[in-house]
């Protein structure tokens, strides 16, 4: 989880994943860096006070510019 919770935060949920590695798994090929699973949707809880905040948190640990992809954001069942 990114960030503790803190008064005025919201838990989402994030469905990301890597769109370089998805393009070379289906060449059956593999990323010299990120692992094969990130082709597929992984989840990921960030505590923000709002979307773009907790967009902004993701995309500091999983930057767009290294192909991360994210799918959809949703407040989170924690």
């Amino acid at each position: 989880m990114l960030r503790l919770p803190q008064t005025g935060s919201r838990a989402f949920e994030v469905a990301i994943y890597n769109q370089d590695v998805r393009a070379l798994v289906k060449a059956n090929r593999s990323h010299s860096y990120f692992d094969d699973q990130w082709a597929d949707v992984k989840l990921r809880d960030v505590i923000a006070r709002d979307e773009g905040e907790a967009r902004a948190l993701i995309a500091q640990k999983y930057p767009p510019e290294d192909g991360f992809v994210i799918k959809g954001m949703y407040p989170s069942p924690l």
